[in-house]
């Protein structure tokens, strides 16, 4: 019987070559098969064969995207694969939708069955999901251990041919209707979940919708010309050297910093700690990102009250939005107190 030849397609940090400094390589074939492909190889077991792995950076995929996905799907059409698997890519966005983005090009193009897998607050699952099937992880690369079983769980249940279900197999749900024949009628099954909702008993709707996260609009500001603003940053602006050790990716921490006295944010002098983008002209001229400059222009000009004595600064590369809130929800307060009016909130 012949092995089912499967090809993994992954960044370049995944691959081994680097990190973001690497993230302009462009598509290759590996001569190797880097660690997590052999893992991902040994986990399949003997009826799978990985017989190649192919690797681009993530900024040369996204920025290159007409021609990268080509010559990325002509490499992985050269080993004639019967499955290709895309990730993990975990909250790692460039990757999420370089990964997502070739797992549907596979399936359309070469009519070759391909998934991936990512956590949920990347943006290859809100771009693609409704497209390819896209295995669920956590957060990080940590997550690892439990994400390679998933993974093949998966692929071994999508190669078979089997029905899949997006509770039972672990995967983001594509929002397809299906229709089914059943022994109960729907209007008896809504009844039943009704009477179990209204005795407080559990139930599993039919029909999920989905959750929006609603904010009510702040009121406007009545004058602006005493109004005091402040400047908050998912940008990751810090001084120099990162004192507070702010990391670049999935932050556990903000910085609070001071502007007293500060009328420009200069080169040498402040940074951003972000990665996952190329960081020269950012710390080239810090106020890209954090726009000091501006504001005391403004303030000089009489058309804002004051510039805020302080900022506060995080990294949105791969932070979860629950910690992002909770970042907001401890140093909101001290703006209040302060009499902040207004925020003027910046990213990369």
């Amino acid at each position: 019987m012949s092995k089912i030849k499967v090809v993994h397609y992954l960044n370049q940090f995944f691959a081994g070559i680097g990190g973001e400094e690497k993230a302009d390589v462009k598509p290759q074939i590996l001569d190797e098969l880097p660690p997590v492909t052999k893992q991902l190889a040994k986990s399949l077991g003997e009826d799978y064969e990985v017989v190649g792995a192919v690797v681009c950076g993530d900024s040369y995929f996204n920025e290159n995207l007409d021609t990268a996905r080509v010559e990325v799907l002509d490499m992985i059409k050269s080993f004639s694969p019967e499955l290709v698997i895309a990730g993990p890519s975990f909250n790692a966005g460039r990757y999420g939708m370089a990964a997502a983005t070739v797992t549907a090009d596979v399936e359309e193009k070469l009519k070759i069955k391909a998934f991936s897998a990512m956590y949920e607050e990347n943006p290859g699952v809100d771009v693609f999901r409704k497209k390819i099937h896209i295995v669920k992880t956590s957060g990080s690369a940590a997550g690892m251990r439990k994400a390679i079983p998933a993974i093949v769980d998966f692929a071994k249940k999508y190669v078979s041919g089997a029905e899949l279900n997006p509770e039972e197999d672990n995967y983001f749900s594509k929002g397809v209707r299906v229709n089914e024949f059943v022994e109960e009628r729907g209007s008896k099954r809504a009844v039943d979940m009704l009477i179990k909702k209204i005795k407080g008993e559990e139930f599993v709707t039919e029909y999920p919708m989905p959750e929006f996260d609603r904010v009510e609009p702040g009121k406007a500001i009545k004058d602006i010309t005493k109004a005091k603003i402040a400047l908050v940053t998912s940008g990751g602006t810090v001084p120099f050297g990162n004192p507070d050790h702010v990391e670049s990716s999935s932050a556990t921490k903000y910085g609070e910093y001071s502007l007293v006295g500060v009328d420009e944010l200069k080169k040498g002098e402040w940074e951003t700690a972000h990665g996952g983008y190329d960081p020269t002209y950012a710390n080239n001229v810090p106020d890209r990102v954090l726009p000091v400059d501006v504001l005391r222009d403004l303030e000089k000009e009489g058309k804002i009250g004051k510039l805020y004595d302080h900022f506060y600064t995080t990294v949105g590369n791969g932070t979860a939005v629950a910690s992002s809130k909770a970042f907001a929800a401890e140093f909101t307060k001290k703006m209040i107190a302060d009499g902040v009016d207004a925020v003027i909130l910046t990213s990369t």
